[in-house]
């Protein structure tokens, strides 16, 4: 048999090729992320603040006095703090329906000074119907402490609308919910240890022993030996220098090396309430066979009406015919060999028509079979 002989130009070709793969395969990133992206500093977290206020400015959508009395023990506690006060009766048979009572949520970011303003949630406690075009009176916005550290105010943004008529309703989205944008404004700062001198501890987002080690290791090979220590599967810790400017531009530098993280554990989630299977990496099925197949059970009932001869004397009477069906689809049997990874199961699965349920349930045989390889979750 001759050789093939390419032409030239065909063999410069396919060699720049070749050249252009391996170049690309020798420059592809590694799957690295910055230390800030894996790691949170200890003691430096947000903090929930919580206030219950009144909506005003509702055109008819408030809380309905008869229904929700608070609403209007609210309102009265706040003209008297106005200096406004009702007689017994007009106090009595006070009934807004333009004020409705609201919970308002606010998250206070680490660092917070005050004077800094943030964004809160205004959500409705009573049978308001709507918040659209309302204004939030002023709320004093409280920590887990009981101190209050923002105040609240201003116009609240619902994204949904809304309209009914003759009995008919529509909706988009909800109406008893809305934001306002830096509507809160801080008025103390929550103390924290971060100015503190000595060592600096970070928790990793997800404990691996493995990227522990690497980020201790890759800030050790940046800043000297000894500076960081792999405490755990979940904390580094990382020895900072003392005073808080020097501590802070030192932190800067480290949250900004890159660190490849460990591989994560093979690991299988299952919503058992909505039928979402979520596959993780490095899944793997055993040596397993598997047979599946369904039984349902089908009761009907017929009403027959029962005619008495007409010169007897019987009367006309319903008669239920109940009839019991049950069928059992064929079981249709798979074989999978050792090592085949989820995804060929499930791409198998698929193919003989297997629903959500049904895949579930087999994830949770293998699982108790020890042929599935993997961490499985149901949540």
């Amino acid at each position: 048999m001759m050789p093939i002989r390419l032409p030239s130009i065909l063999r410069r070709v396919l060699a720049g090729l070749a050249a252009l793969a391996a170049v690309a395969i020798a420059a592809a990133p590694a799957q690295a992320a910055a230390i800030r992206d894996l790691t949170s500093v200890q003691g430096v977290r947000v903090n929930q603040l919580v206030g219950y206020g009144l909506v005003v400015g509702l055109s008819g959508t408030g809380d309905q006095a008869t229904q929700v009395p608070y609403t209007t023990q609210s309102l009265l506690s706040m003209f008297q703090r106005l200096g406004i006060n009702l007689p017994p009766g007009v106090a009595s048979n006070l009934q807004p329906k333009d004020v409705a009572a609201v919970m308002v949520t606010a998250n206070l970011p680490p660092f917070a000074q005050p004077g800094q303003q943030i964004n809160v949630t205004v959500s409705a406690v009573g049978n308001a119907s709507s918040l659209a075009g309302g204004t939030l009176l002023m709320t004093p916005l409280k920590g887990a402490d009981g101190q209050t550290y923002a105040v609240a105010q201003g116009n609240v943004v619902v994204s949904g609308f809304g309209a009914s008529s003759g009995g008919n309703t529509t909706q988009v989205n909800f109406l008893t919910a809305g934001l306002i944008a830096n509507g809160a404004t801080v008025e103390r700062a929550v103390a924290g240890n971060f100015d503190q001198p000595g060592p600096l501890l970070l928790a990793l987002n997800t404990p691996s022993f493995g990227t522990a080690s690497r980020i201790a290791d890759s800030i050790n090979q940046q800043f000297g030996a000894g500076t960081a220590t792999a405490l755990n599967a979940g904390v580094v810790q990382v020895q900072a220098p003392p005073t808080a400017g020097a501590r802070t531009a030192f932190l800067g530098q480290v949250e900004a090396l890159d660190v490849t993280p460990q591989s994560p554990p093979a690991k299988v989630v299952i919503d058992a309430r909505s039928g979402t299977v979520v596959l993780g990496q490095n899944v793997t099925i055993g040596a397993c066979a598997v047979a599946h197949g369904n039984l349902s059970v089908t009761i009907s009932t017929q009403y027959e009406v029962s005619q008495p001869n007409p010169l007897g004397a019987g009367q006309t009477a319903v008669v239920p015919q109940t009839t019991a069906k049950a069928k059992q689809d064929q079981a249709k049997l798979l074989m999978f060999n050792p090592g085949v990874t989820l995804e060929a199961v499930v791409r198998a699965l698929n193919a003989v028509g297997a629903a959500p349920s049904d895949l579930i349930a087999i994830l949770q045989a293998m699982k108790a079979a020890g042929a599935l390889h993997a961490q499985l979750d149901v949540i």
